[in-house]
C-alpha cells in the first residue's frame, strides 16, 4: 500500500517506521523535518511522574506508551548503527524545601493510590544516589520505571532506519525504502482509489492513504481536514536548555554529574533536569501559552536559578542552547488520533506527552490502516477519538 506520511516529528517519522515495517511504501512530507516541538523535547518517558490532576484518562495511554518502548527501540536498532538514544535510567521527584514537599507527597499519594510505583528515598540513600545534589533538599523519592529517550538521537536513527535497504531476514514483512519530500503539504482531498495531496510547489501526489502527523500544522491544511472543524488545537509554549560541563567538573572518565533524571519542585515551580550520555544537562521546561514564538527571559531565569537551587554545579556550567518551541495541546490534553475516513488517520495534539506517546501512537496508526487492532486499541482509540469535542 502506497502511504504518505504529512509531518516528520518524532511521531510521523515512529508511524512511518511502522507502517514500512508492516509492508507500506512511505513517502514523507515535511520540508524541514523534525524541526519542531521534537527538535526541542528533553524526551522524558515518564507516566508516572509527569501525572497530573485531573487526567485519569491519560494515564492509560502513557502507561501503555511506555510499554511499548523496549520492544520497538530493539528493533530499531537492529536496523541501524546510529543509537536510538533510549536509556532506562530512572527518575527521582525531589522537593527543595518543606512546603515544596508537602505538595509532592500529595501527588505521590495519587501515584500510589492507583498502584504506581514510587518509593521514598531517605536522606543518606539520596546523598549515595546522587552526591552531587544540594545538600538542603527537603525530600526526594525514586521512580525506577520512568525513563528517558534522546530525540534527536531517535530521530537520527529513524531517519537511517527508513532509508535503508532492510534485511529481509530480519524484516521480512518491511516496504521499500522510504521516499522524501521536502514540501509542505497544503491540501488533501480524496480521489478514485486513495487520496490525493497537493503541495506548496504545486505539486500533486497520490497515495492509498495518508496519515496526517503535522502537530499544529494541521488547521492550515484544506480539504479533509476542514470537514473535520472539531479538532481544536493550541500552541502550548515552552523553553528548555541543554547545558554543557565545563573543564574541572567532572573527574577523568566521568559522564555527568547526576544519573536520575529529576523532576524537581522549587518554591512552587516545577523544573526537571535530564543527564544525557554525552555531557549534556537538559532543563525545563517551561509552560507558556502567551502566543510569544521565542524564547521568554523571565522563564528562562527561573528556569536556571531552581536547576541552580537542585544542582549547584549548573551554576558553573556552560549554556550552550536556549530552545523555545510550541506544542499541539488540546482541550483535555489527550491526543487526537482516529480515522478521519477508512484512508485518512490524524495523529497530533500530544502537547507535552508527544515523545511518551510516539510508540502506541504509531502502532495505533498502523492498526488501523492494516486491520489489527486489538481490543485494548480500541479502548486507547476510544480515549483519542477525534470526534470527542463536537
Amino acid at each position: 500500500m502506497s502511504t504518505a506520511v504529512v509531518g516528520a516529528g518524532v511521531v510521523g517519522l515512529l508511524t512511518a517506521w511502522q507502517l514500512r515495517l508492516t509492508g507500506h511504501s512511505v513517502t514523507i512530507f515535511d520540508p524541514a523535518p523534525a524541526s519542531e516541538a521534537s527538535y526541542a523535547a528533553a524526551g522524558m518517558l515518564a507516566p508516572i511522574s509527569e501525572v497530573q490532576y485531573g487526567q485519569e484518562e491519560l494515564w492509560p495511554l502513557m502507561a501503555a506508551a511506555l510499554e511499548e518502548y523496549p520492544a520497538q527501540m530493539a528493533a530499531l536498532q537492529k536496523a541501524v548503527r546510529a543509537p536510538t538514544g533510549y536509556w532506562e535510567n530512572g527518575t527521582l521527584l525531589v522537593a527543595a524545601d518543606p512546603g515544596d514537599r508537602e505538595a509532592v507527597n500529595d501527588l505521590v499519594g495519587v501515584h500510589q493510590s492507583h498502584g504506581m510505583q514510587v518509593e521514598p528515598l531517605t536522606s543518606r540513600a539520596l546523598r549515595e544516589r546522587e552526591p552531587a545534589l544540594a545538600p538542603g533538599i527537603s525530600k526526594a523519592w525514586k521512580v525506577p520505571g520512568d525513563h528517558q529517550v534522546n530525540p534527536r538521537q531517535l530521530v537520527v536513527a529513524l531517519n537511517e532506519a527508513l532509508s535503508a535497504e532492510l534485511d529481509p531476514g530480519a524484516f521480512p514483512d518491511a516496504g521499500p525504502p522510504a521516499a522524501w519530500a521536502a514540501e509542505k503539504v497544503v491540501d488533501i482531498r480524496h480521489e478514485l482509489g486513495g487520496v490525493q495531496l497537493t503541495t506548496d510547489q504545486d505539486n500533486e501526489h497520490d497515495a492509498a492513504a495518508a496519515v496526517l502527523v503535522p502537530g499544529l500544522g494541521y488547521s492550515q491544511i484544506t480539504g479533509i481536514p476542514r470537514d473535520h472543524p472539531q479538532l481544536r488545537l493550541r500552541p502550548v509554549h515552552g523553553d528548555v536548555l541543554r547545558l554543557r560541563y565545563t573543564d574541572g567538573q567532572l573527574t577523568p572518565g566521568e559522564r555527568r554529574l547526576i544519573t536520575s533524571t529529576l523532576r524537581a519542585r522549587v518554591s512552587g515551580r516545577q523544573v526537571y533536569l535530564v543527564p544525557r550520555e554525552r555531557e549534556e544537562l537538559v532543563v525545563g521546561a517551561s509552560v507558556r501559552e502567551d502566543a510569544r514564538p521565542g524564547a521568554h527571559a523571565g522563564s528562562v531565569a527561573e528556569l536556571l536559578a531552581d536547576a541552580i537551587a537542585v544542582l549547584p554545579a549548573v551554576r558553573d556550567m556552560e549554556l550552550h542552547e536556549i530552545t523555545a518551541r510550541a506544542r499541539p495541546g488540546t482541550p483535555d490534553d489527550r491526543p487526537y488520533t482516529g480515522l478521519l475516513s477508512p484512508d485518512v488517520v490524524v495523529s497530533t495534539g500530544y502537547s507535552r506527552h508527544g515523545i511518551l506517546l510516539a510508540p502506541l501512537a504509531a502502532r495505533l496508526t498502523a492498526g488501523m490502516l492494516n486491520g489489527t487492532l486489538t481490543e485494548q486499541d480500541r479502548a486507547h482509540l476510544e480515549a483519542t477519538d477525534p470526534r470527542r469535542h463536537r
